[in-house]
């Protein structure tokens, strides 16, 4: 009889622990380099204060997170994701936040625009754009 083994458990960090905190973080300005955000920037699509904003950026992350930072990453990383397969040139999608977009949802301004009104709202929306445009949404 053969013996059974199981896999060994990857140690990962809890979503609400200093390491998941400060992966997100770097995560988000990486994009946020990517992307070319301003500190102001930043601070909209994070929900946070200014101080916090390059508190965060210096590497003075927080234990961890709270629920609506969470979502509000989570959401820039979905979009940040949808670009890469929707637009295989780094460059390319890299820029498509910038460019004014006729989609009704954007009437014409930029997708980065919307994302900036300030609610996590406005970063769903654009999540759930690409996604139906990727062809994930009905």
């Amino acid at each position: 009889m053969a013996a059974h083994t199981h896999p060994v458990p990857r140690k990962t960090a809890a979503l609400d622990s200093p390491a998941a905190s400060a992966a997100a973080l770097r995560t988000f300005f990486s994009i946020a380099g990517a992307w070319e955000l301003s500190a102001a920037e930043e601070q909209r699509l994070l929900g946070v204060q200014r101080s916090t904003v390059y508190a965060w950026r210096s590497g003075d992350f927080p234990a961890r997170l709270d629920a609506d930072t969470l979502e509000r990453l989570s959401y820039v990383f979905g979009i940040y994701s949808a670009l890469q397969v929707l637009l295989p040139l780094p460059e390319r999608a890299d820029a498509w936040i910038r460019k004014p977009n006729t989609a009704p949802l954007f009437g014409g301004e930029s997708a980065l625009a919307r994302m900036l009104g300030g609610k996590v709202a406005d970063l769903f929306e654009v999540r759930h754009y690409l996604d139906a445009v990727r062809g994930g949404v009905s």
